[in-house]
């Protein structure tokens, strides 16, 4: 399978680090018991925003750096129903200490984001104290994209399975129970473009959980995908955000009665 080269350094690094941690001690388990990702996303009657911590990122460059526990309880205050945390140290300058104060700071559901490639990754987000992890089709082959599920749903974790075009979002709905993801954002390009979400979200059954992510700038964005989506996930929007809190309350607000 072929990796688009945008993803291949960010690929390979995460095969690197799987390795390592693989090398490493055991994990220990989680503190306290990370409460439900699907569950906290579930209905199609409201829109729920997954609300993104992440420092930098090769599409945005340098965002903010701030710190993730007040950040989480931030967005806990504006209604997110879930937090995601970027943990690719490179690129995106995360870790897995990361995920450990969003989930201290929100009482939150927390996915690890990542190129996971491994299952020590895995492991290493569940002792951390996330929710679900991150799993790209578009960077797995079957066999792996199976397999890391499986690790996933043994642990008790959630998977967020992120896809970009028809034939991905039928690879991700062969998983039982993952949450799709459509990514608007090309990662070979890093162009956006929420078209893709709009086009794809009808492929996903009412009865699995529908995710759409990047690209949605100002609340007003989240209109076109209301009674589409189960949620939205918004990452450098928020963080530059003057007021984060009220951005998700304007996102996560009801519309009005016609």
């Amino acid at each position: 399978m072929t990796v688009p080269r945008v993803l291949a350094g960010l690929v390979a690094s995460a095969h690197r680090r799987a390795e390592q941690l693989a090398a490493g001690p055991l994990p220990t388990a989680p503190q306290r018991r990370a409460p439900s990702f699907r569950e906290a996303l579930a209905g199609r009657q409201r829109l729920s925003v997954i609300a993104e911590f992440k420092r930098r990122s090769p599409s945005a460059g340098a965002i903010r750096d701030d710190d993730p526990e007040r950040r989480a309880r931030v967005y806990r205050e504006g209604g997110a129903a879930a937090i995601s945390v970027l943990t690719e140290p490179d690129a995106f300058g995360g870790s897995l200490t990361d995920v450990t104060s969003a989930a201290r700071g929100a009482g939150l559901p927390v996915l690890m984001k990542d190129f996971i490639v491994g299952p020590a990754q895995i492991r290493a987000g569940w002792s951390a104290g996330a929710s679900a992890v991150l799993l790209i089709v578009r960077c797995l082959a079957d066999e792996d994209l199976v397999h890391l599920h499986a690790e996933a749903k043994a642990l008790g974790l959630d998977t967020l399975v992120e896809t970009h075009d028809p034939a991905e979002i039928e690879r991700a709905l062969a998983l039982p129970d993952a949450v799709v993801g459509i990514n608007n954002r090309d990662l070979d390009t890093l162009t956006t473009d929420r078209r893709r979400a709009l086009a794809l979200l009808p492929r996903i059954p009412p009865d699995r959980i529908a995710v759409a992510e990047s690209g949605y700038l100002t609340p007003d964005h989240l209109a076109e995908i209301r009674g589409r989506a189960d949620a939205a996930l918004i990452g450098a929007a928020l963080m530059r955000a003057a007021d984060p809190s009220e951005f998700l309350r304007a996102a996560t607000r009801p519309p009005r009665a016609a």
